[in-house]
């Protein structure tokens, strides 16, 4: 396997992760209002949650993505300059990154992560037990 194809390998992940989130997010919006009970499940809601957090707080610290980092190494392991690629490259590159100074992106982050944790706060998930919905407060029987 070369170089190359496993740099597009990296790339398709990371939109796959971006989809992730971005459609998750839309999905749950979705869900609320129509009712969709999926939308209410804890490893979902918990995965993507942690999925935006984890973007919020790589750029709050300043740090760059590892998934674009491994992506440019390959490259260069393959003889291109990073962000130059194939077929996959060529059509799933402009859809993930953008050139826009570095503060439009933490503040964008942590807005779309702020959202989550409002819609994860206002519709939380079923506990994986079933019993109650996370932050939800059970009266004892008696």
């Amino acid at each position: 396997m070369g170089w190359n194809l496993l740099a597009d390998l990296v790339l398709l992940f990371h939109a796959a992760y971006v989809g992730y989130v971005v459609f998750g997010l839309a999905a749950i919006l979705a869900g609320i209002a129509l009712d969709w009970r999926w939308i209410r499940n804890f490893w979902f809601r918990a995965s993507h949650l942690a999925a935006i957090a984890l973007v919020v707080c790589e750029s709050l610290l300043g740090l760059t993505c590892p998934l674009t980092t491994v992506e440019n190494l390959l490259r260069q392991s393959a003889g291109q300059p990073g962000y130059a690629g194939g077929c996959i490259a060529r059509w799933v590159q402009p859809l993930i990154f953008f050139a826009y100074p570095p503060w439009v992106f933490v503040a964008g982050y942590c807005v779309f992560g702020l959202i989550v944790a409002a819609v994860f706060i206002v519709a939380p998930p079923v506990s994986p037990r079933g019993r109650k919905s996370a932050g939800e407060i059970v009266a004892p029987r008696g």
